[in-house]
């Protein structure tokens, strides 16, 4: 029988018996990994909480490996999750719970990190919120014609416009609505193209040479200096235009040999050295019209005037503008400049204060404990989370969430899990504080709870769709799904990188506004890794939740459509 299958393949015997002896072991082999590792697939399938942390855990390792420019991060949970369910379907049951938990921590700390800079911007940015919303809308509408010329099922369409997108919460949303498990495959399968495409677009973007002209300019190219200077002539501080206006800051004063710290408002006499913090254009423009810059530095000498920085770890000061703590009349000291993340910000009279800032003050020797007290100064209660204002928070962001609001047709839609904590994070971020409670976190608890709760969600997330994606992957709707998603969040991101140009962006807030509109950590990862640029995360904090707020409220259209 083998030669007669040898020569009607034009084969010699000799390599016929090595092209089956190769077969018998390949299924030899096949075999003996499905007897080997079906008892561990049984394992995960009955134990939940071990299996989704051993997702969390290889797919943070995944999200760290770079593949040339691109790195996924917290995606990298997703792409595990796929695998291992796709291997073990079972593996996912019991997880729905920590996926809605894991969405919801993501979602409120999104909105409590970005509700002061969304209300604060909202006047300042209805141009870019605008196109934004147009934009959301131009990707749903391609979404439900190209579904449509394509044959695909609506769930999967609604599901392909979250994914490509990469709104989580909006997924949320579609399964709410559609009540098709397909809104999860095509979202899981939109997912990875919309990261990528995200960041090739976002690559592109960030580098160009576009200056902005109706766009301010960067901080962090600037950077904040001090220069002592001899006052030649009497004048009065609220005079000066530059510190009226609060781009510069006055802190030492040495008067007759004696220094201490300036009285906002008194009057500068001739002879007097004082200390000027802010931008180096600033500080010229105040030179030139107090007198001449001496070399000699007055805040080396830290006899009589301390200049620390320290943590504001306090909820009595968190939230409050620096004016309202009346800190020369209480100590006699004053906040020349603010220490947020990497930013060095000026102190200016309305910058309200988070947890975990480092404010730099210059206070008399005989104040300073008095002063890191009243702040607070500790960097192990900055790291500690306000169990009841974060409970009550995550209460009232579910409560919102559980409310049905009317639909065409008679139905109804809930907020869920997944807008109702944003919108209600959003606005206690807006407050900052109500009495004493303190909703703000710190920068350091704020990203940690967020990073675990994406890549919990993520994580039961492909345990939940892994089985679905393979089938999908296996029919022929799987090219067109894929060229859907494509399409999608290329004219979306390319759209939005067009109306940055034609807005007067710069470069670098038009990449942030891209990957506040995705609402994609990997690609804003992608823009702060090339470009060193504050813009960038103002962008993105200022369209991320209102992007992912437009794209929840389409989600309904784009199904009943």
């Amino acid at each position: 029988m083998l030669d007669g299958i040898c020569k009607n393949s034009g084969c010699n015997a000799i390599g016929c018996v090595g092209v089956f002896t190769l077969h018998a072991h390949l299924a030899s082999l096949f075999s003996y990994l499905t007897t080997t590792l079906r008892p561990m697939a049984q394992f995960l399938a009955q134990n939940h909480l071990l299996t989704i942390f051993l997702v969390v855990g290889l797919g943070a390792f995944l999200g760290a490996i770079r593949f040339g420019p691109l790195r996924f991060g917290a995606a990298g949970a997703l792409f595990v999750g796929l695998l291992v369910s796709a291997y073990s379907p079972q593996a996912g049951q019991g997880t729905a719970i920590i996926q809605q938990i894991g969405l919801a921590f993501f979602v409120y700390t999104v909105g409590i990190a970005a509700g002061s800079t969304f209300f604060s911007d909202l006047r300042k940015q209805t141009s870019l919120l605008g196109s934004a919303a147009i934009i959301c809308v131009v990707g749903a509408v391609v979404a439900t014609i190209g579904g449509h010329f394509l044959g695909l099922g609506k769930g999967l369409v609604t599901g392909l416009y979250t994914g490509a997108l990469t709104a989580a919460p909006a997924l949320d949303a579609a399964t709410r609505v559609s009540g098709d498990p397909q809104a999860a495959v095509g979202y899981a399968f939109g997912y990875p193209i919309g990261v990528i495409v995200g960041i090739v677009v976002v690559t592109m973007t960030v580098t160009r040479k576009w200056l902005g002209e109706k766009d301010t300019p960067s901080l962090a190219g600037a950077g904040l200096d001090a220069v002592t200077v001899r006052v030649d002539r009497p004048i009065l501080t609220r005079k000066i235009t530059a510190w009226r206006e609060g781009r510069v800051r006055m802190s030492y004063l040495q008067r007759e040999g004696r220094t201490r710290v300036l009285i906002p408002g008194e009057e500068l006499r001739t002879g007097d050295l004082v200390v000027l913090v802010g931008g180096t254009s600033a500080i010229a423009e105040v030179v030139e019209q107090l007198g001449t810059q001496v070399s000699d530095h007055l805040a080396d000498d830290r006899s009589d005037v301390a200049f620390e920085r320290i943590v504001v770890s306090s909820p009595d000061v968190a939230g409050r503008a620096i004016v309202e703590l009346n800190l020369p009349t209480r100590f006699g000291a004053t906040i020349t400049r603010v220490r947020r993340g990497d930013l060095d910000l000026l102190a200016r009279d309305d910058l309200k204060l988070n947890l975990g800032d480092h404010a730099a003050v210059v206070v008399p020797q005989e104040e300073l404990d008095n002063v890191q007290s009243f702040l607070g100064d500790s960097e192990r209660r900055v790291s500690e989370v306000d169990g009841m204002a974060f409970g009550i928070g995550m209460v009232l962001g579910m409560a919102l969430g559980a409310i049905p609001f009317p639909m065409f047709g008679g139905a109804t839609f809930q907020l869920g899990s997944a807008a109702g904590p944003l919108i209600v994070g959003m606005l206690l971020g807006a407050l900052r504080r109500t009495g004493p409670l303190v909703w703000t976190l710190s920068a350091s608890a704020n990203i940690t709870i967020r990073s675990v709760g994406l890549m919990l969600f993520l994580a039961a997330l492909g345990l939940n769709a892994g089985p679905e994606l393979v089938d999908l992957m296996l029919r022929p709707e799987g090219w067109k799904a894929a060229i859907l998603a494509t399409i999608i969040v290329a004219v979306c991101c390319a759209a939005q990188a067009i109306a940055g140009r034609y807005l007067g962006l710069s470069a670098p807030r038009t990449a942030g506004a891209v990957a506040g509109f995705l609402g994609q950590p990997a690609v804003l990862q992608a823009a702060d890794a090339r470009v060193a640029d504050e813009r960038i995360e103002a962008a993105y904090a200022t369209l991320f939740a209102f992007a992912i707020i437009v794209k929840i409220f389409l989600v309904p259209f784009i199904w009943t459509l």
